[in-house]
């Protein structure tokens, strides 16, 4: 292996991600859909991929992707965390912060969202 290739693996491993609560919302329609992410940097690019694919897991959010396109869909950061040592104690602020915007009961298409990491 290269010292290149160990520097560029080691500079990989070293990277901090950014914790934090996003949105996608549909221009058209006015739907939204509110999700958690424990590399906010990531998410947006891992939700399109699903849906240029055609299986995304939330039918609702794949419906709209479907009818209006990538242009008809819009990506936002809601929140992002300090930065945490431990990912238990991420995980616990993230399940704060998705308690306070998604109350129980609501549509089940937002937790189908929210659960893809």
């Amino acid at each position: 292996m290269t010292s290149d290739r160990k520097a560029a693996i080691a500079a990989y491993k070293e990277q901090k991600t950014i914790a934090g609560i996003y949105v996608v919302r549909c221009a058209a329609t006015s739907e939204t859909w509110v999700g958690q992410s424990p590399n906010l940097e990531n998410i947006q690019n891992r939700i399109w991929f699903s849906l240029r694919q055609g299986n995304h897991t939330c039918r609702s959010l794949q419906a709209a992707w479907t009818t209006h396109g990538p242009d008809g869909l819009t990506f936002a950061e809601c929140e992002r965390l300090e930065e945490e040592e431990m990912a238990y104690v991420r995980d616990a602020l993230l399940k704060e912060r998705w308690d306070h915007v998604h109350p129980q009961g609501t549509d089940g298409d937002f937790a189908d969202l929210a659960l893809m990491r």
